[in-house]
């Protein structure tokens, strides 16, 4: 078996790294038009200027419309709670867990509910096809 040596660049599985001598040649630049050439970068004509205020204001509107959509979005829906009695801290934090809870109750009988009819069309799809592939 032969001797490892540290710092080997030729490992089994492995390339050894690339020398390169020369830099990579750089992206040419695009070719200016003639009429970009014709004036200064820096002026736009009237319709550049017009196009650019409507974009401006077909962004503005939309940033508006999913702003208010997500504040819609966020505002949780006021939950009926029992009004705990105002001594005793325990009710009023059992009162706050119960939202959660009820919450969570009602996703856990959704998916339970969603499995058991699943597993029913299986059953009448196996029925009605005559499959019995257990």
């Amino acid at each position: 078996m032969a001797k490892r040596v540290r710092g080997s660049t030729s490992r089994p599985g492995q390339r050894p790294p690339l020398q390169r001598t020369t830099a990579r040649p750089a992206a040419k630049p695009a070719t200016p038009t003639a009429e970009a050439e014709a004036r200064p970068p820096a002026s736009l004509t009237e319709a550049e200027e017009a196009r650019a205020a409507e974009l401006e204001a077909a962004i503005v509107a939309e940033e508006k419309a999913a702003e208010a959509a997500s504040r819609k979005a966020r505002t949780p829906r006021p939950e009926t709670v029992a009004m705990p009695r105002t001594g005793s801290s325990l009710a009023a934090s059992a009162a706050e867990e119960y939202g959660y809870v009820a919450r969570d109750v009602r996703k856990i009988a959704l998916l339970g509910g969603s499995l058991v009819g699943f597993l029913l069309l299986l059953w009448v799809i196996s029925n009605v096809t005559g499959f019995a592939g257990f």
